[in-house]
């Protein structure tokens, strides 16, 4: 078996005067999940396309589990869209079992129940006989995850699985995605909802205007990216303008904002440069504290930071903010 289950060297594609990928090279290893993160028309859909075989590159090359392309390991992979879709007028039991024997399943009660076990799974035990179109979007979309997994396959490929979603669903896909990790699977998917990469993922693979912009392991592109925020309870509930100015004159603090309208917390935001410990110590001597701690940099800071220099912190965490609540809202 190969070490990476998903290879590019030098890919490219354009439509038209638009270059949408840009010379990607990317590897995932075999048995891994990787999340595929970058903003809308980074070229992140586009790419998995192109691995799935749907459209092809410019130049470069691809390869898929030891494969030229996926059409020749079809059967040995899973992928769901982003564009959701079922067979509306057929009933859930009979699109599943539909999809499978396309994926090379045989027809039988072997199925029927792998199909009953995976519809309570999801906790949709009582939808088997009824038309795809009596289901709400969230729950045909995990009758498409459903689809997309009966087969058992190695590589699985999702494309934003957790737009749709309510917070309930979205909690349970995360750990079907974590069970199937245990199981060896490997598993790529794209998404904008940050803090679900954040909490699955192996490793990350962030693009920009269809350039690589970050690839490694979880944590050590956190090793890379220096904290820069320091978290502070005051031992004072009453905390006021006493606090902020004390803190906000330590030499490498930056900004200091409240952690929700009546909250105690507080955050220190550092200038680039600042030594975290040194600020963090002058905090501690400056007052009494409750709690004082570096928070690491989250997958959300590191994207604010790559994607865009142009645009403020502010635009884009409203950006995220906002990917995040249709996600969950849709």
């Amino acid at each position: 078996m190969s070490d990476n289950a998903i290879l590019l060297d030098g890919v490219v594609k354009t439509f038209g005067d638009k270059k949408a990928v840009d010379h990607l090279d990317l590897q995932v290893p075999t048995g891994s999940v990787c999340g595929f993160l970058g903003p809308n028309g980074a070229g992140k859909t586009t790419t998995i396309r192109m691995v799935m075989s749907i459209i092809y590159p410019d130049s470069g090359r691809i390869e898929v589990l030891g494969k030229k392309s996926a059409i020749e390991s079809k059967d040995r992979i899973g992928y769901l869209p982003e564009e959701r879709g079922v067979y509306r007028k057929m009933k859930v039991g009979d699109f599943l079992a539909y999809i499978a024997r396309l994926k090379g399943m045989d027809a039988g009660r072997d199925l029927t129940t792998k199909i009953d076990n995976w519809l309570d799974r999801v906790q949709l035990a009582d939808v088997r006989k009824k038309k795809c179109e009596q289901l709400s979007k969230g729950m045909q979309q995990k009758v498409q995850f459903i689809a997309t997994i009966i087969h058992d396959p190695e590589l699985i490929i999702l494309d934003e699985p957790f737009s749709g979603l309510d917070p309930v669903n979205a909690r349970l896909l995360r750990t079907l995605i974590d069970e199937m990790r245990t199981a060896g699977k490997t598993i790529i998917f794209s998404t904008h909802v940050l803090a679900s990469a954040d909490q699955l993922c192996d490793r990350v693979f962030m693009i920009n205007k269809g350039q690589k912009v970050l690839d490694g392991s979880i944590e050590g592109i956190r090793a890379k990216f220096d904290p820069k925020t320091i978290v502070v309870e005051p031992a004072a509930s009453n905390a006021d303008q006493d606090f902020y100015g004390k803190v906000q004159s330590i030499s490498g603090v930056h900004s200091v904002t409240r952690i929700g309208e009546r909250g105690s917390v507080y955050e220190a935001h550092l200038n680039d440069g600042a030594d975290a410990q040194t600020v963090l110590s002058a905090i501690a001597a400056a007052m009494p504290v409750r709690r004082i701690e570096l928070r690491k940099a989250t997958l959300e800071d590191i994207f604010v930071n790559l994607v865009d220099p142009g645009d403020s912190e502010d635009t884009i965490r409203a950006a995220l903010k906002s990917d995040a609540a249709m996600s969950v809202g849709a």
